[in-house]
């Protein structure tokens, strides 16, 4: 009885074959968990600017319900200065007290909604157009100034809203 040739079946993987295949499911998941930092981080800044909009329409929609304030110029450079509560909310604020509390309310919102959030309001008067600009550390790099320029390392990101009342 003659036995055959010993012959080698290959059955499977062979191991390079493995680490071949495990590397490329690596590289494919690596490129996964940057395309989900990417949208994670986009969606955080489009959810701030949504909010920063909020924020400015909420400054203007005030100065509209103290048309008096704004003719009167309480509204004029309101943040040039911080603003400090006049505490008259529940005994009824008169109209130059309205703008401060509003400086002040707005102020804390904007330190609370956005990172480093801060903002100013510019007009002159009644009839004038009213800029007001929203600024935050959207790139979260600890920036400070306030030009409203597109390096991010230095100024803020700002949104503005201008209207005339």
């Amino acid at each position: 009885m003659k036995h055959a040739p010993h012959t080698v079946n290959s059955r499977g993987f062979t191991m390079i074959e493995v680490l071949v295949a495990i590397f490329v499911l690596a590289i494919g998941l690596l490129g996964l968990a940057g395309l989900q930092t990417t949208s994670l981080k986009n969606n955080t800044s489009a959810y701030t600017r949504s909010q920063a909009q909020l924020l400015a329409y909420d400054m203007l929609d005030r100065m509209r319900s103290n048309r008096e304030g704004v003719t009167l110029g309480n509204y004029d450079d309101l943040l040039s200065t911080t603003p400090t509560d006049p505490n008259c909310a529940a005994s009824g604020c008169s109209v130059a007290e309205l703008a401060q509390h509003d400086a002040y309310e707005w102020t804390t919102f904007l330190a609370q909604t956005l990172p480093s959030g801060t903002g100013l309001v510019a007009g002159s008067g009644a009839g004038s157009i009213f800029t007001i600009t929203v600024m935050w550390d959207d790139e979260r790099t600890g920036a400070t100034g306030t030009g409203c320029s597109d390096d991010h390392t230095v100024d803020l990101t700002c949104f503005t809203l201008s209207s005339t009342l």
